[in-house]
């Protein structure tokens, strides 16, 4: 019988720490919406709440299953809010003209949350783990 986990302690640290970070982030963001910089970036904010909400937490989900798809999901989780910074300060956006704001204008400690995120996931022993061991 196959039991579902919403931790793994088989894990590597780096993948059990972005877990807990997607759990976190992903409570966040379904309690108080997505980061400012993203919602100014794509404008649809109870949507955009859902998804991210739901992409974040189904990642760590999987994760902790031992699933392609949540690393997957992970990633894009990860990345999204990135590049939202990085559309930020270039001035592109999907609602209209947006001056061009400085990466760390918005929100410091949610950069800090958000690169921390993705440098477990991307770290080499994170990715050797799951190209061995997830289905």
């Amino acid at each position: 019988m196959e039991t579902r986990r919403w931790l793994n302690q088989s894990q590597p640290q780096t993948l059990q720490i972005a877990v807990f970070l997607l759990y976190f982030r992903a409570v966040f963001t379904l309690l108080f919406g997505a980061d400012d910089q993203i919602q100014v970036v794509f404008p649809a904010d109870d949507l955009l709440r859902v998804v991210m909400g739901s992409l974040l937490a189904g990642g760590g989900f999987l994760i902790a299953n031992e699933k392609r798809s949540g690393y997957a999901m992970a990633l894009v989780a990860g990345v999204v809010p990135l590049l939202a910074r990085f559309l930020l300060a270039l001035g592109i956006g999907f609602d209209g003209d947006i001056p061009a704001i400085g990466p760390f204008e918005y929100d410091p400690i949610g950069l800090l949350f958000e690169v921390a995120l993705l440098a477990l996931l991307v770290h080499p022993q994170s990715r050797e783990y799951q190209r061995i061991w997830f289905k």
